[in-house]
């Protein structure tokens, strides 16, 4: 005679739920310990500038020339777009002050952050992924070197000084760009257009935006060196955290974005961005 056998019960939609939302809160909740980590290391001896200099030149210098072009292109566009509203107004002497607060206040950060995280974070990724899948990294801790100190930490503080530099020369493109377009269709001059820009622009609209590309920096270098640092899969595994990296490093950086504007603008009630 057969013996029966009991099933277990199906799992309930609860249950159900709370296993799919459970794997993101643990990833997220990794992801905020490895930034803990990241911010104490930077202060820990001894400091790798030589590590963090190699790492400033080839996040910052190397993406100046995308820097500038892209500023060159963004600020020709908004001050096209720019001048086709103020011309309904007859206000085509407004045109050098409003793509100055556009750019400065949060299309320059916005868009340098962007693309640095697309140049950037798909390189940190993919380059500690395949050291980690290679045993590189595993290497390097037998050796008795502290591979977060050395690979990690490195990276990061070089994206958080490199973003704020990076935005400034946005900046300087985007309005360069803009005084090509106008001086191209109305023949504005040099000296006007530029001390129409720069002479409505205090410090508590330059500072603040600008400085939050620092946070920006801390996304990009920790989301991408976390994805790469944990890598698993092969060759798989780090197309994959390349990808991610990108991905989630813009999400992170338009959503935090959002926080620091209204933290800006609490600070700096007049000024703020």
């Amino acid at each position: 005679m057969p013996i029966a056998t009991t099933q277990p019960p199906p799992p309930s939609v609860l249950q159900s739920f709370m296993e799919s939302i459970a794997a993101p809160i643990e990833w997220f909740g990794g992801l905020c310990l490895f930034a803990a980590q990241a911010i104490r290391e930077c202060f820990q001896r001894p400091f790798e500038w030589t590590e963090i200099l190699r790492q400033t030149y080839q996040i910052g210098w190397q993406s100046a020339p995308l820097i500038v072009l892209s500023g060159l292109a963004v600020g020709s566009v908004l001050s096209m777009h720019t001048r086709a509203t103020l011309e309904r107004f007859g206000a085509e002497s407004m045109i050098p002050t409003a793509l100055a607060f556009a750019l400065v206040k949060e299309t320059g950060p916005l868009v340098t952050g962007l693309l640095i995280s697309g140049r950037v974070g798909a390189g940190i990724g993919a380059e500690l992924g395949g050291m980690r899948v290679t045993e590189q990294i595993d290497a390097l801790e037998s050796l008795a070197v502290n591979s977060f100190h050395y690979l990690v930490a490195t990276r990061v503080l070089a994206c958080v000084v490199a973003l704020p530099l990076l935005t400034v020369l946005m900046n300087f493109s985007g309005l360069l760009g803009g005084f090509f377009a106008e001086a191209t269709i109305s023949g504005m001059s040099f000296p006007y257009y530029f001390h129409a820009a720069f002479g409505s622009l205090a410090f508590s609209d330059f500072i603040p935006p600008t400085a939050k590309t620092m946070v920006f920096g801390f996304l990009i270098g920790t989301t991408s060196a976390y994805l790469g640092y944990n890598a698993s899969g092969g060759a798989e595994g780090v197309g994959r955290a390349s990808t991610q990296s990108v991905v989630l490093s813009s999400i992170f950086l338009i959503v935090v974005n959002v926080v620091l504007v209204k933290f800006i603008a609490f600070l700096f009630p007049v000024g703020g961005a």
